[in-house]
């Protein structure tokens, strides 16, 4: 996993293969709190399911994390007083009016760890200040990730998966 660009505003992640996809996930759960929403775009088959993998195994969830295209969202309990919540809207015909009929709005504004799958579809439902990250391929194993951050919060939350990942990139090299 390589830190490509940071700015105060953006992160972009070069990984490579799923693992290191699920890798990013993990750390990300590190620095999401309650009520935080995390809007995912890519192709299908980039690996937005991998990084939600990584962000449910980050907050301890041991149960198996599947994309919800048939059902809409899987809510997985934490254990610590809050949930993930994995939403994919991709069968939605008509996304955002499906999404507020869904009470989309107000999930996405409630306690909870929010994940969305082609949340570009649903975006005027989205809060102001939430994570959005897109996942690129570079090719069959690398995955371009950019995490920006659209308020106050999700910028800190970016800012924080910077040093984490600082931090470790650091703690290699040291350990050449």
């Amino acid at each position: 996993m390589k830190v490509m660009v940071h700015t105060p505003d953006v992160l972009e992640v070069l990984t490579e293969g799923e693992e290191e996809t699920r890798d990013l996930g993990s750390l990300l759960a590190r620095v999401l709190r309650p009520g935080d929403v995390v809007a995912l775009q890519g192709n299908l088959g980039a690996g937005k399911t991998r990084l939600i993998q990584g962000i449910a195994r980050g907050l301890g969830i041991t149960r198996p994390v599947t994309s919800p295209t048939f059902v809409l969202m899987n809510v997985y309990p934490t254990g610590k007083g809050f949930s993930l919540c994995h939403v994919d809207t991709y069968r939605l015909g008509s996304p955002v009016e499906e999404g507020y009929d869904l009470g989309l709005d107000q999930l996405l504004r409630g306690e909870d760890i929010c994940v969305i799958e082609w949340a570009e579809r649903i975006r005027p439902l989205l809060p102001a200040d939430h994570m959005w990250v897109e996942i690129q391929e570079v090719d069959e194993h690398r995955r371009r990730i950019i995490l920006q951050g659209t308020g106050p919060q999700s910028r800190a939350r970016v800012g924080e998966l910077a040093k984490t990942l600082e931090h470790i990139s650091d703690s290699a090299a040291g350990d050449v």
